[in-house]
């Protein structure tokens, strides 16, 4: 992709229609030339500096935790709270707190939504499989959820692609298995440049309209 400190609608004009170019950190768009990259249907790429995309990544030291799960998750969403509050976390139980059927895209909006105000730090979804809480999860702009069947997962969610909030399925994994990925995912940092500038073009997907 064409790389740019200055976009002019001349330049917009001669870019090819439905591409994509990069605005380098500090870059400007004049209005008219916002325009005509909208009109062209040109992606913007907005490029941040070190300092702008690590303020992306994951917090490292997780102090409170917002959780939600479905009817489905109740005995593995009990059994998630009371370990962490034993490691001495602060704990959001947003529910469901009964059998009674509830649907997992507002439970796992309502732990995704403390997560993206900064509510919380860190955030866990469940329902059965947990791949519904993960899809609903990721709809919430700053959001970045991973379903994580296990410590592996867990850990390259985290170091490798800043996941802040993790989707656990009920029928997938038993309480022991959770609570190890669980504290996997929340012992694990992302460091490393090179993925944590990859998280400055995940929040421009947010961003882009089809």
């Amino acid at each position: 992709m064409k790389r740019f400190q200055l976009i002019t609608e001349a330049d917009a004009r001669v870019l090819e229609y439905g591409s994509a170019v990069v605005l380098v950190a500090g870059g400007h768009v004049t209005p008219l030339a916002r325009d005509t990259l909208k009109a062209r249907r040109i992606s913007l790429v907005r490029e941040q500096g070190d300092d702008d995309a690590a303020a992306l990544a994951p917090p490292e030291r997780i102090r409170t935790v917002a959780i939600a799960g479905d009817h489905t998750a109740l005995a593995l969403k009990k059994a998630i709270v009371a370990h962490l509050r034993g490691r001495g976390l602060a704990v959001h139980d947003l529910g469901t707190d009964s059998t009674e059927i509830v649907d997992y895209p507002d439970t796992a909006a309502a732990a995704a939504m403390q997560v993206a105000r900064k509510e919380a730090e860190a955030g866990i979804v469940l329902d059965g499989a947990g791949l519904g809480s993960a899809i609903a999860a990721n709809k919430v702009a700053g959001v970045r959820a991973a379903m994580c069947s296990s410590e592996t997962l867990a850990r390259y969610a985290r170091q490798h692609n800043g996941a802040n909030v993790l989707a656990l399925g009920s029928t997938l994994v038993d309480a022991a298995q959770a609570l190890a990925i669980v504290d996997t995912f929340l012992d694990t940092p992302m460091r490393e440049a090179r993925y944590i500038r990859r998280l400055a073009k995940i929040q421009e997907l947010e961003r882009r309209r089809v």
